[in-house]
């Protein structure tokens, strides 16, 4: 009895263009890897001498680089939670009416003008929100600190200039706002075209169609690009530095001239004066910075992959 043996698979031959393709993709994403590893280096090594930093070697710090940093975070993550919350109904808003209200023509000239906007550059913003909004808010603050008082964020001494925390975070929302709605927009368009005229035939209206097929296929997606603005509004830095009046403070009240900063602006109006162990110390700041935007990225990422069999993002 003979037997025969099965001839080894032979590999494709590879032309030059796949074998070029293959290792510029590869090249590609691994100076991804490489970046993000030399940028954690870099300030790990120079965030070390600004963790043991005290006021004696450091004359930015009153005390130690804790008690410093605390009011900085703070303000940056109480600045873009005030952003996000403001942006994301908006955003969702803007993206269902031009992917399921808008005639044609109308949601295509929207969604330029969307994409349009998220190009603005960061320092157009904020000179808008020194400029104009500051000024014209200020009134309203006023108004609803003397009918509305009592609420605890609403209570204080009202700013003259309306420079405030919340005058930044609208400048935030602002900013946030393109870039949550034309991901939502996108995610949107991707729902089955028949499980929206399936909810539409069993006798659905056009919201309750929304709510039973377009809203759960993109909830995981809603939640990415609300982290993605939230990463934006946590790094701003010139925007912020322009319109925030900032004291360096820890407080919940909206409308004081007492705010508190937030680590990109501080850095910003900081670092072209510090020197020896300020230096350090600003960029452990950015380490804070860096770790916290991370950690909001990363969770991003773990809501999206729970629901990634049935995600529009993915």
């Amino acid at each position: 009895m003979t037997t025969t043996t099965a001839p080894a698979p032979q590999k494709p031959k590879q032309r030059p263009g796949d074998r070029v393709f293959s290792g510029t993709a590869l090249f590609a994403g691994s100076m991804i890897l490489v970046t993000l590893a030399a940028v954690t280096i870099f300030l790990v090594a120079q965030s070390i001498p600004g963790f043991t930093a005290t006021s004696e070697n450091a004359s930015i710090l009153s005390s130690d680089f804790w008690s410093y940093v605390g009011p900085l975070a703070f303000g940056t993550i109480w600045a873009s939670i005030l952003a996000l919350i403001m942006a994301v109904p908006l955003s969702v808003g803007v993206a269902l009416f031009i992917s399921h209200y808008a005639p044609r023509r109308l949601a295509q000239g929207l969604g330029y003008v969307v994409d349009l906007l998220a190009a603005v550059p960061s320092v157009v913003f904020g000179l808008w929100g020194i400029l104009v909004l500051a000024p014209a808010i200020q009134p309203v603050y006023a108004w609803l600190n003397t009918n509305a008082g009592w609420f605890p964020l609403f209570s204080g001494t009202v700013s003259a200039t309306g420079r405030t925390i919340l005058t930044a975070a609208v400048v935030l929302a602002v900013m946030i706002t393109p870039i949550i709605t034309a991901i939502c927009r996108e995610i949107f368009l991707q729902t089955p075209v028949l499980h929206e005229e399936a909810a539409l035939a069993l006798g659905a209206t056009r919201w309750e169609m929304i709510r039973m097929a377009v809203f759960p296929f993109g909830r995981s997606g809603i939640v990415s690009a609300s982290m993605l603005g939230l990463g934006r509004a946590l790094g701003e830095t010139m925007a912020v530095a322009l319109v925030l009046s900032a004291s360096g403070v820890i407080t919940l009240q909206l409308f004081t001239s007492e705010n508190p900063s937030t680590i990109p602006a501080n850095i910003a109006l900081t670092f072209p004066e510090a020197y020896g162990f300020n230096v350090n110390v600003l960029i452990a700041t950015g380490l804070v910075l860096f770790i916290v935007t991370f950690a909001v990225n990363a969770l991003a990422r773990y809501i999206v992959s729970r629901r990634k069999e049935f995600s529009g993002a993915n």
